[in-house]
């Protein structure tokens, strides 16, 4: 994907989309690793394979669906990327954010994330779930990297707010009158695909990470770029600060995002409401 026509992809993807679905939702979702199932809630109106969308890549990871559903939440239009894309893929950085660009070309104004990631804070238990209120992202590979395209956003974005202020409050309060316990923590963002060594876990730690993954850094920082308000929560899936052996599966995330997905769907369920 060369950065010189980079919104002429992004364009021709949207002539394709609106092609078999015109409205225009304002509110994005992407559903990580194992929280596929939160696509279930959404009364689906129209379903698009990322196969049949131009310049999007395709999916390689178990737990990832790939597919654009257009439909609503609660009653609310949204847009949902279930299945998204990794740099540990072979994807390039530039590929990992197109989906999040093309949303924005259709109108998506809030992006809500989700994530699967790995518990570094010592309060944090497997299951819980954990508000991205700021991230670290020296781990990882700018996706704003190259010539920069005006029309998508400015050379040198700001990222005081990453994470919106408002709909974290917002949050806070649904899961408050929902009874769904919620940490709050900074995300480090790592390439991946090897799972932490107990020395990375430690020095990320000390960094100030609260919670370590593969995904969703490059999205935020593309999605503010082209002015997008961002929420992202986190499923801690796995703890990386136990002492005790501790050997971590892909399938071991799986199942914990899966027992957790409930709580998740519910919260995003009411701020999607509220917004």
């Amino acid at each position: 994907m060369g950065n010189t026509s980079i919104v002429q992809q992004i364009e021709e993807a949207v002539r394709s989309i609106r092609a078999v679905y015109s409205l225009e939702p304002r509110i994005g979702i992407v559903l990580g690793s194992g929280l596929g199932n939160l696509a279930q809630e959404i009364v689906a109106e129209k379903e698009i394979a990322y196969t049949d969308i131009p310049h999007f890549p395709v999916s390689t990871v178990e737990g990832h669906q790939g597919k654009l559903i257009f439909g609503t939440l609660n009653g609310v239009p949204v847009a949902v990327l279930s299945g998204r894309f990794h740099y540990y893929e072979g994807y390039s950085p530039q590929q990992v954010v197109f989906p999040i660009r093309v949303l924005k070309f259709l109108g998506v104004e809030t992006l809500l994330l989700s994530n699967a990631a790995g518990g570094m804070n010592a309060r944090f238990h497997v299951g819980d779930l954990m508000i991205i209120h700021d991230h670290i992202s020296f781990f990882i590979v700018n996706p704003l990297l190259g010539r920069n395209e005006s029309q998508l956003g400015p050379r040198f974005p700001d990222m005081s707010e990453p994470y919106s202020k408002a709909l974290i409050q917002k949050a806070k309060a649904i899961a408050g009158r929902l009874n769904i316990p919620l940490h709050e923590g900074v995300y480090a963002g790592v390439t991946g695909p090897t799972f932490e060594t107990r020395a990375e876990y430690k020095f990320l730690h000390l960094a100030g990470g609260d919670a370590v993954g593969m995904s969703t850094v490059q999205e935020v920082i593309a999605a503010r770029h082209v002015g997008m308000s961002v929420f992202a929560i986190s499923v801690i899936t796995d703890l990386g600060i136990r002492e005790e052996d501790n050997i971590i599966t892909h399938e071991e995330v799986l199942a914990a995002a899966a027992a957790a997905e409930p709580k998740l769907t519910a919260l995003f369920k009411g701020l999607v409401a509220e917004l």
